[in-house]
């Protein structure tokens, strides 16, 4: 069967190597996420693949001439309609390899944006999406369009006398902006009271993070019984998911699953999607799913602990390692990668997809959580207003007295929120 005749918009993948820059990345590997970055979007078919090597980027086209050519003429032959760079495009770039090769084109941070749009289905992801995509379009104003020169008369709610088109387009997306963040704030809101509620169960949080297509989804669903989107695609999930999970010991816990991890994942998504990822800052216990099997498992973790690292994810907070799909890697480094796991009381391997060492990881989270909620008491002088509301606002209080000498509230917290508690200047 012919796949021009599906309907679905033909694409060329780009991966410029850049042999100049210092620790760089396999350039085989990159390539070959990039096909599944494009792959995760349904109307895309990806019609070929490329790593390009430059020992610079040029200003103008961003390739040298002769592979400007040589690529057009490659392009028209297969008919492709979209040109996807794995890496940033300025947009001088962007407007010159377009009218070149007559195409559209994208790169990494547009495509991710356009899965990430693809994928959110709650209130607040597609708010999430919209802002990032606003703030990304918002740079690429400047010399990007044909028609920035023109001016326009000033009708008042239009714009200004002289004001230039680049200034109208900029000012109409800021103000969308702050339309989005006044939306987003309510959004944020409701959930910072489901959260409250939620914590006055209260049960621990246990927040699964990992490299995309790690298989957070696969587990969460083993572990939950749920029925998230598990594919084995880039971003099959962007909105956080959490369900209730009765542990061995009978205790019971929240388990949340996140959008997955990515190298280089634009500033400004990281910034967009911290509200995204709030459930893990406010986690009890992190799990840090890896995909064993990976060639660039290493690379892949390094790459979630430093976006951990910028989210503000505190150090005190235990993580445990879960090397997922050891049942896909060869025996002899299997039985390697579980020596090395048993010599390390934080690392757990198992398959999400048959759910082999389900049970000693639910066992483990047990383990990590026992005792990690303590009953104590703490008493306040009527002085400390701060103290009192720091500790509602957690939903740790479980019964309050007001004594002569002060406030005795009877608390039910971790050791994190204890120390997060002394830091506030109060007592136990």
């Amino acid at each position: 069967m012919d796949t021009r005749d599906t309907g679905a918009m033909r694409a060329f993948v780009l991966h410029p190597d850049l042999t100049g820059t210092p620790n760089r990345r396999d350039a085989s590997m990159a390539l070959a996420e990039a096909v599944a970055l494009a792959a995760a979007l349904p109307e895309l078919e990806v019609a070929g693949a490329e790593v390009v090597r430059l020992q610079k980027a040029q200003p103008g086209l961003l390739f040298g001439r002769g592979k400007i050519e040589e690529l057009g003429s490659r392009f028209k032959a297969e008919d492709i309609g979209l040109v996807l760079v794995d890496g940033p495009v300025t947009p001088v770039q962007q407007r010159n390899l377009e009218r070149e090769w007559g195409v559209k084109l994208l790169d990494r941070t547009g495509l991710i944006l356009e899965i990430f749009a693809d994928r959110a289905r709650t209130r607040e992801g597609v708010l999430q999406v919209e802002l990032a995509a606003l703030s990304y379009q918002r740079t690429r104003l400047v010399r990007a369009w044909t028609h920035l020169e023109r001016q326009r008369g000033g009708l008042g709610f239009v714009g200004g006398p002289g004001e230039t088109q680049i200034e109208a387009d900029r000012r109409a997306i800021d103000e969308a902006i702050t339309r989005i963040k006044r939306q987003l704030a309510k959004v944020t809101k409701t959930r910072a009271l489901h959260r409250a509620a939620r914590a006055k169960v209260p049960y621990p949080i246990v927040a699964l993070v990992g490299y995309t297509n790690a298989g957070k989804s696969t587990l969460f669903n083993r572990m939950t019984g749920a029925d998230v989107l598990a594919k084995d695609m880039l971003f099959a999930t962007l909105d956080p998911t959490m369900r209730g999970v009765v542990l061995p010991t009978g205790g019971e816990i929240i388990l949340s699953d996140t959008v997955g991890f990515i190298s280089d994942l634009p500033t400004q998504l990281v910034a967009a999607f911290r509200a995204t990822l709030e459930e893990v800052l406010a986690a009890d216990l992190i799990c840090h799913v890896r995909d064993i099997s990976h060639p660039e498992t290493d690379e892949q973790s390094a790459d979630v602990a430093a976006i951990l690292a910028e989210l503000g994810v505190d150090e005190t907070v235990p993580l445990l390692e879960m090397w997922n799909k050891i049942d896909v890697v060869p025996p002899e480094e299997r039985a390697a990668l579980e020596n090395r796991a048993n010599r390390d009381e934080n690392v757990l391997t198992l398959s999400a997809l048959t759910g082999e060492g389900l049970d000693q990881a639910l066992a483990t989270i047990s383990e990590r959580l026992e005792g990690e909620r303590r009953d104590e008491v703490v008493v306040l002088p009527y002085s400390d207003g701060r103290g009192r509301a720091w500790l509602f606002e957690q939903g740790v209080v479980k019964d309050e007295r007001q004594q002569e000498d002060g406030i005795t509230l009877k608390v039910s917290w971790t050791p994190r929120q204890k120390a997060q508690f002394k830091a506030l200047g109060g007592k136990d």
